[in-house]
């Protein structure tokens, strides 16, 4: 893995905001997005929680999922067709969502390296909590051993997918803390036939501390990507246009 030396720390933002809709992440992400492939700002990380929505991703395919979007919606969830990679799954309360805007080239060299890049932050996340997270080489994500099944086989416990646009990217991962695992039984989660989901509140016995949480994503994303935080947003308006600051 890249090791950045602490000189040259590059500067980026974090807003780490409660719960947004998925419509008003997908309109704050395509805004920052521009502004960064633009260059008038910097870097950023966006942490949050969605209400509960099924986001389906470009390689969705109809056996993945039911289509039976008015039984979804009558049961408070929505379902979203998306422009990220990946299949579909399902976002809700207890559920930390990052969405990291990078311009790519400045950290590794390309798609496959920053995925796992997303996953290492993760698994030291875990570690923190002594959960063994691990890679998987044939699938994107974060595993980690069934709690109901500890000899069976692994369990996912973070999803990700990204697009890149012009260098620039957008979505980004999913860690199950204390979300509801009930709504992943309705799909193939990530288009992985026999795909066991899990979470740190099952793998523990006990719901972490979410906030605690968030700072520990934020400590090693930016350990892993050689990051400075040098703003901290709690809160941004969700109207149009937004202040352009910093980048290059």
């Amino acid at each position: 893995m890249q090791v950045i030396h602490p000189l040259a720390l590059r500067p980026a933002v974090i807003a780490s905001v409660p719960y947004l809709t998925y419509e008003e992440s997908q309109i704050i992400q395509h805004h920052f997005c521009d502004a960064r492939i633009a260059g008038n700002r910097n870097d950023m990380l966006i942490l949050l929680e969605h209400d509960s929505v099924f986001t389906l991703g470009r390689t969705t395919k109809d056996v993945h999922w039911d289509g039976q979007v008015e039984d979804l919606r009558s049961q408070g969830i929505q379902v979203i067709e998306v422009e990220r990679g990946g299949s579909v799954t399902y976002h809700g309360p207890g559920q930390i969502v990052g969405y990291p805007i990078l311009r790519l080239r400045n950290y590794c060299a390309g798609p496959k390296a920053y995925m796992r890049m997303l996953e290492e932050v993760l698994i030291r996340v875990l570690a923190e909590w002594e959960i063994e997270g691990q890679h998987v080489e044939k699938f994107v994500g974060v595993w980690v051993r069934d709690p109901n099944s500890p000899e069976g086989p692994l369990a996912k416990i973070a999803a990700m997918g990204v697009k890149i646009s012009r260098g620039v990217t957008m979505h980004g991962f999913a860690l199950n803390a204390s979300v509801d695992l009930n709504p992943f039984q309705l799909i193939v989660p990530c288009g992985i036939e026999g795909c066991r989901v899990t979470s740190m509140a099952e793998v523990l016995g006990r719901k972490p501390d979410l906030e605690k949480v968030r700072e520990q994503i934020a400590h090693h994303f930016s350990e892993v990507f050689g990051i400075e935080w040098i703003e901290r947003l709690t809160d941004f308006p969700l109207t149009l246009p937004f202040p352009h600051t910093g980048g290059k």
